[in-house]
């Protein structure tokens, strides 16, 4: 990791190696290396190729290509589900999925927990979900499927979205996937794994 200033974004530093995972048009990305003035210390993923990415967000080309800029490793075509096995990624400090949305919402979670605590890269690294806890999406127990997986949460946050300068979320999928949704009663949980997982 970089020596010198630490700088930090709520509960993300410059120290920590972080992995962002379904960024969608990769804002959140580029918010935290603005923040840190760098993004060597960030990898962000998307499921979408670079190809897919143009065409689905209006800004999506452009962030990923600033991010590259401040030293990001921007790779595209990432599952949740095999992530672990990628030989493009790594081990983490920090790994991140902000709203995880798909037509099979807790399947995704599942695999994303199972894959994330396997490239953690030590008893300190922390895997983070940003979630709505209004109903529905309270219904999806998170913090249940996290437990199932080996997971303990450590705390819980409120996301607001104005604390990361120029975040955009994305619905992600369907005609309407550049498009923004609401977000509010929403929290960020913070795992461990328990130590004998």
């Amino acid at each position: 990791m970089e020596f010198g200033v630490t700088k930090k974004l709520k509960q993300y530093t410059n120290k920590q190696k972080i992995l962002l995972v379904g960024e969608g048009d990769f804002s959140f990305s580029l918010s935290l290396a603005k923040a840190f003035g760098s993004a060597t210390n960030i990898t962000a993923t998307s499921l979408d190729t670079r190809e897919e990415l143009g065409r689905k967000y209006s800004n999506g080309k452009a962030n990923a290509e600033e991010l590259e800029r401040f030293g990001c490793n921007v790779v595209h075509g990432v599952n949740v589900h095999s992530m672990a096995s990628d030989y493009r990624l790594d081990r983490y400090d920090r790994i991140v999925f902000n709203f995880p949305h798909s037509g099979l919402h807790q399947q995704v979670v599942r695999g994303f927990f199972e894959s994330a605590k396997k490239m953690l890269k030590d008893e300190d690294g922390e895997i983070h979900v940003t979630h709505k806890t209004n109903i529905p999406f309270c219904m999806w127990e998170i913090e249940t499927l996290a437990g199932q997986k080996g997971l303990r949460l450590i705390g819980k946050i409120e996301f607001e979205q104005s604390s990361f300068p120029g975040y955009s979320n994305k619905r992600g999928a369907g005609s309407n996937c550049n498009d923004s949704f609401p977000i509010y009663n929403a929290t960020t949980f913070m795992f461990k794994k328990y130590a004998l997982f």
